[in-house]
């Protein structure tokens, strides 16, 4: 892919992480990574599954052997596979198998992040699902020592979620488009 565009793609991705990740607080512990530039944000030109596997098991092999204080955590960005959210929620399997297999399973997870997340039980517009929504498909890389530190260090850890939904709710559809999160350079390419 043109590195114009994956330069794109990556600002995109950075301007929703500090406009929507952190401005609005939906991950309290985005926020010291993101200042420290220890999010690797990575663009994978994958077109299948198989290759986006590929991809995604590097960036496993990378972050487990890479010190925390240079990389914390990685933002596998897939634009051109799993756009069918369906799709891509019945690839999250694939990636647990894939995180046992290599054995790294309670040294790294993974949170999904898509533009069409739906959680069960929504309808596809309600703003609840916003909370994982992304301008692309990604796969968020964590390591689950820096997780359960974090968890642990913050009070209430367990009520994220529902003040995600809540800090939605408050802000509506009209906020959210105000935040000028829906301008994806893909989505203006393919117009």
């Amino acid at each position: 892919m043109d590195s114009t565009i994956n330069e794109k793609i990556i600002d995109e991705t950075k301007y929703w992480m500090e406009r929507a990740v952190i401005g609005l607080n939906l991950c309290p512990f985005a926020s010291t990574v993101h200042v420290k530039n220890q999010i690797r944000y990575v663009i994978s030109d994958a077109a299948t599954h198989e290759s986006l596997l590929k991809d995604f098991m590097q960036e496993l092999e990378m972050l487990a052997e890479i010190p925390a204080e240079k990389v914390e955590t990685a933002l596998l960005i897939h634009p051109h596979v799993l756009t069918d959210f369906i799709e891509y929620n019945d690839f999250l399997d694939v990636v647990d198998a894939a995180l046992e297999d290599m054995d790294l399973e309670g040294e790294l997870q993974v949170a999904g992040f898509h533009p069409q997340w739906q959680f069960a039980e929504t309808q596809p517009d309600d703003i609840e699902n916003y909370t994982n929504r992304s301008p692309y498909p990604m796969l968020h890389i964590l390591r689950e020592a820096s997780v359960l530190q974090a968890v642990s260090a913050f009070p209430e850890a367990d009520k994220i979620f529902e003040k995600n939904i809540e800090t939605l709710r408050k802000l509506g559809h009209s906020g959210w488009s105000d935040l000028g999160l829906d301008k994806s350079v893909l989505r203006q390419k393919n117009k």
